[in-house]
């Protein structure tokens, strides 16, 4: 019998959901994010799987740690198990084009492939799908939003608020910083 658990967190982009199958971490969901599952799959709020993933957000968003080393439950087809694989291979503060990752799958064409598995990636953030752009270096699709995109971009270049990118549509709606170790209620990612 498979056990779900989930909780909640703050962080500089707004609360985040973490979910863990068998007390390993299988889904990070923002607010408003699209394939975002329904919330009565994220079984009983529970926090205590979650102990080491907050403990390395905690450190990934004081600047201290650029690299996840977490075991991770993944459920998807075999394609997107590998283009998540190659996700987790991006450099911090780097990007990769679709393109790109489509090459290093041995497929040139299957950018687009590749775009919709990257916006199907389960645990955002830790498996590093906003490192993604388009050919010509322009911010395209988010599933957490393109603001969002461009906020941990940024970040990860050392800066915050600074624009590297022009997205085509970008609001301001991402939050404000917070400390991860202020914890919401379920009811707050529910959207």
């Amino acid at each position: 019998m498979t056990t779900r658990q989930h909780t909640v967190v703050d962080s500089p982009y707004g609360p985040l959901t973490l979910v863990a199958t068998d007390g390993v971490l299988s889904g990070l969901y923002m607010t408003e994010q699209r394939h975002r599952p329904a919330e009565e799959t994220f079984g009983e709020e529970d926090e205590r799987p979650f102990g080491e993933t907050i403990h390395q957000l905690d450190a990934y968003f004081a600047r201290e740690l650029t690299e996840f080393d977490l075991p991770m439950h993944f459920a998807g087809t075999p394609f997107q198990r590998g283009v998540w694989e190659q996700l987790r291979r991006i450099p911090y503060g780097q990007t990769r084009t679709y393109g790109e990752l489509a090459e290093i799958l041995g497929n040139r064409g299957a950018s687009r492939a590749v775009g919709l598995a990257n916006g199907k990636n389960p645990i955002g953030i830790i498996v590093p799908c906003h490192r993604v752009i388009g050919s010509s270096g322009s911010l395209v699709g988010y599933g957490g939003g393109l603001d969002r995109k461009q906020r941990l971009l940024s970040f990860e270049r050392g800066g915050f608020d600074d624009v590297l990118f022009q997205p085509a549509s970008c609001s301001s709606s991402a939050g404000s910083a917070v400390p991860m170790g202020s914890r919401t209620t379920s009811s707050a990612s529910s959207s």
